[in-house]
């Protein structure tokens, strides 16, 4: 699964340990997520789409 993660992190000027600190995830999580080595649960892409105010398909797409 493609995702935008990273960029829009980026945008924000947030580190990995902050974003994980407000998705109350490891550090490694986010890693794993922006690297696509981790899907996440529908649960933490809910909370990472409402965290970035976008819906879950701007951010997340399939391959």
């Amino acid at each position: 699964m493609k995702n935008s993660l990273r960029e829009l992190r980026a945008q924000r000027g947030w580190s990995q340990t902050d974003l994980a600190e407000r998705l109350n995830v490891s550090r490694q999580t986010v890693n794993a997520i922006e690297n696509e080595r981790y899907d996440p649960s529908l649960p933490l892409a809910f909370q990472i789409a409402k965290l970035f105010d976008c819906a879950i398909e701007a951010i997340f797409s399939a391959d």
